[in-house]
């Protein structure tokens, strides 16, 4: 199997004379079933004949030594490739590249192996604070998926405490946290940073309350102020949609199935999650129906499927979509092909309006939703159907998009006000 990835035979000789040679090799040959690239997977060859090296080196004769050595060699992998200057997300970067090769050989040896977490999937201030989490889930019963979202937002005050060297929580002071809001606000729309700083507000009165700090920092957080309606959605014509499918090069594997997905968020205005949610149970050939369980208000919705969409998956199942167990949808087209998630398909939308020289204020999907709501709007639907198309919980999410209608306000402007009345 190793005369496939590597051309010269010396290379192949240095790798069989490790004392992991066979270990390496049984791990090629898994790395291969998934469909790894060569590239990968001569890189991971690489890795790994260092680390049968220094696990040598450090005592370890059998395989079931090895579990014990791949944390210190991770120290030493890194210390060896510091630089001066390197970014802590730089090295968490190389902490992930030389982490899972190991792992996995590892854990292809010995299946019970379960090895520890990366470092970008630890909590943040799981140390220092402790519980934070489980007092979100246990005590204040939110969703995983809010959940997610302090993790996401309480990770960007840890990473700011690392730039500015702050270690200690008890030496937080407003002033702090004054200087991380306008970080914050520099890169982030008001309704973003409102979520960090009341996530961050909840974090403050957890430490207060168990004792990480002795004053309730709390109220020292000042969310920006935030006026109902404020906004215009930022949707795109009708004629900048055809660009962007355009972009789309459907002879690849990759084009096909963002082809589909692009046609998803437009066509039915659907979130990303929503999407990532599908499965292949939920498509309904034989009735022409689409299922989208679960949504965020929590009903189900069932669409008609639009030949042109229907045309587009069945495409994708064809002759593009992985082989795979996975009931999902959408996967992955690189090894290990898993499924593409949220976040994999509103960076696909933006990367498709970016390519057409589409612009938008923050592309990715939620530009193409609004850009079907901006269609319902253009075809007279009542408020109250399009806010069930695009399964809105409140009315009040859906007023909004009333801005949109271009040619409706230009009458209102310079029509008879006493007559709209």
């Amino acid at each position: 199997m190793l005369e496939n990835y590597f051309i010269k035979p010396t290379t192949v000789d240095r790798i069989r004379t490790s004392w992991l040679a066979e270990p390496i090799e049984s791990y090629v040959v898994w790395l291969a079933e998934k469909r790894y690239s060569s590239s990968t997977v001569q890189r991971r060859v690489g890795i790994l004949r260092h680390f049968a090296k220094f696990a040598w080196e450090s005592g370890a004769r059998t395989t079931a030594d090895l579990p014990a050595q791949v944390e210190p060699f991770i120290d030493y992998w890194v210390n060896t490739r510091r630089r001066k200057g390197r970014s802590k997300d730089a090295k968490r970067a190389i902490v992930a590249a030389v982490r899972v090769p190991v792992q996995q050989m590892v854990r292809v040896l010995i299946p019970e192996y379960t090895g520890q977490k990366p470092a970008l999937r630890r909590l943040p201030f799981e140390h220092s604070a402790p519980g934070f989490f489980d007092y979100l889930s246990k005590e204040r019963g939110l969703s995983t998926l809010s959940i997610e979202l302090y993790t996401h937002n309480i990770r960007r005050f840890e990473n700011y405490l690392d730039i500015i060297d702050l270690h200690e929580l008890s030496a937080l002071t407003p002033a702090v946290l004054s200087a991380f809001v306008t970080h914050c606000g520099q890169r982030l729309a008001k309704n973003s940073l409102n979520g960090v700083c009341a996530h961050l507000r909840i974090f403050l009165r957890f430490l207060y309350r168990e004792s990480l700090v002795t004053t309730d920092l709390s109220r020292s957080i000042d969310r920006p102020r935030l006026y109902r309606l404020s906004t215009i959605p930022r949707s795109i014509t009708w004629d900048e949609v055809r660009l962007m499918l355009e972009a789309v090069d459907q002879r690849s594997a990759i084009g096909k199935r963002d082809y589909a997905m692009l046609l998803l968020l437009v066509t039915y205005g659907l979130r990303a999650r929503e999407i990532a949610a599908l499965t292949l149970d939920d498509i309904d050939w034989k009735r022409e129906r689409l299922q989208i369980p679960n949504r965020k208000a929590g009903h189900n919705t069932a669409f008609p499927l639009s030949p042109t969409v229907g045309d587009a998956i069945v495409a994708y199942l064809q002759h593009a979509r992985p082989k795979s167990n996975e009931r999902a949808l959408f996967l992955c087209c690189s090894a290990p092909f898993g499924v593409a998630n949220h976040h994999v398909i509103s960076d696909r939308a933006a990367c498709y309006l970016r390519k057409a020289g589409i612009t938008v204020p923050r592309p990715g999907s939620h530009t193409l939703r609004h850009t079907c709501a901006q269609r319902l709007i253009d075809g007279h639907f009542s408020l109250k159907t399009i806010g069930d198309y695009l399964g809105h919980a409140h009315p009040i999410s859906t007023q909004v998009y009333v801005k949109i209608d271009v040619e409706g306000l230009r009458e209102v402007a310079i029509g008879d006000g006493e007559a709209v009345v």
